[in-house]
């Protein structure tokens, strides 16, 4: 008779899980600054991950998994650079950096950050360099990632290793570019650091709606960015961004995990002090004297946080700051969140008729059908709402936005009955 626990299994393969997802990317960047291989660093934190799931089961999680799973994969490293020849001549050097190498949670505190200007660097296409840092960085899996890029898993698999070809066979050195190559690299990389936050909002992939942890790394990374960039105003926009998302995070999902509209949001639980520190930024990044979209969308963020309630919110505001975006975003996206502001100034008809003019580019957008078919409801086009908000409904895999769009069509499936 077994003496297995499958529910004991299911819950350590769900730490492990946890683990993984919270500490690839710190591993990665740490293995790939040791070893100066992309391959060969994830490779060994994937062997790390198996040899938990050997052994945690039945000797049950240590005390500091991260700890525990970087010291495996840092002698698993060990261990094929003794085996393998073509390791043969940097051998005593590698060795002794991988000894080197504490057995502790303990990281330099920059090696994620040198990893995305590593991934970043100019001579990757640019579809390439965010593919591969959601990867190598933000431990995203490929098919996740193929998600949020609308493309086959083995499009955005060649597209990641022709980028990690290019590193290597470059010779692309693994470190922070000097202070004359970074404006070149600085915008690809905050597009970065702004996806792996989008993707801890809104997940493409899995059976959770938000993950905290990947807010919570974009955050870490857009501080280290603004501290080691200074002199630069958008890295504390984009900080600034993060922080009042961040804010409004414990009014985001109710009970059974499903989104709150920010109209809806209780707001003494918002975290007033985030908000402070938020704004503080913004102020600081003004004073800089060049706006640019994060500081932009970080003020429209601040225009949200500062109304005591939904009905005090300043549209004519909003509208103004989007028509500053526009000016250095003109992306349809942005058209999109413009016309909900347009909504409360003008009137559904007249954002509706904004929305519309923007099918051919956001079609395949469900945020774009449900804001539709938010603005057809205002208008009394009950049926029409719901045949957008199921258009929606079939563009999204997020669970938290799933069943909003399910609760939203329940009115209209009842009054059918």
């Amino acid at each position: 008779m077994s003496n297995a626990d499958p529910a004991g299994d299911r819950d350590t393969r769900s730490l492990i899980e946890r683990v993984f997802r919270e500490e690839a990317g710190r591993l990665t960047a740490s293995l790939v600054r040791l070893l100066g291989d992309f391959d060969l660093a994830e490779e060994m934190v994937g062997e790390a991950v198996v040899e938990a799931l050997r052994h945690w089961p039945s000797t049950g999680p240590p005390r500091r998994p991260g700890a525990w799973l970087l010291t495996c994969a840092r002698n698993k490293a060990l261990d094929r650079i003794r085996r393998e020849a073509r390791f043969h001549d940097r051998l005593p050097q590698l060795a002794a950096r991988i000894e080197a190498l504490p057995d502790s949670a303990e990281r330099e505190p920059d090696d994620r950050l040198r990893l995305i200007f590593t991934c970043c660097h100019p001579s990757l296409d640019p579809d390439a360099q965010v593919a591969l840092t959601l990867r190598a960085v933000a431990g995203l899996t490929t098919a996740e990632i193929a998600r949020a890029f609308l493309v086959p898993e083995a499009t955005l698999a060649k597209r990641i290793t022709r980028a990690k070809h290019k590193i290597a066979t470059a010779g692309i050195p693994y470190r922070a570019p000097e202070p004359e190559e970074r404006p070149a690299r600085l915008p690809q990389v905050m597009r970065v650091v702004y996806l792996v936050f989008n993707e801890g909002c809104f997940t493409t992939g899995g059976d959770v709606g938000v993950r905290r942890e990947l807010v919570d790394d974009a955050e870490w990374l857009a501080a280290l960015l603004a501290g080691a960039l200074p002199e630069e105003p958008e890295p504390l926009g984009l900080l600034a961004l993060i922080r009042l998302h961040a804010a409004r995070w414990p009014a985001r999902l109710d009970a059974d995990g499903r989104l709150i509209p920010l109209a809806e949001q209780d707001r003494t639980r918002w975290d007033r002090r985030r908000i402070r520190s938020a704004t503080a930024l913004i102020e600081r990044a003004a004073g800089f004297g060049r706006p640019g979209p994060y500081q932009i969308e970080a003020a429209i963020a601040a225009v949200h946080c500062e109304a005591p309630a939904w009905k005090d919110t300043d549209w004519p505001q909003l509208l103004r700051l989007y028509d500053m975006l526009l000016a250095v975003d003109p992306s349809p996206v942005v058209r999109l969140n413009r016309a909900v502001v347009l909504s409360h100034t003008d009137g559904p008809a007249t954002a509706l008729a904004h929305v519309d003019a923007l099918a051919d580019r956001l079609g395949r957008y469900h945020l774009f059908h449900a804001t539709r078919a938010a603005l057809l409801r205002d208008l009394g086009r009950d049926e029409e709402a719901a045949e957008a908000d199921r258009q929606a409904l079939d563009l999204t895999a997020n669970p938290a936005e799933r069943s909003l769009l399910t609760a939203r069509l329940r009115p209209t499936a009842q009054r059918r009955q």
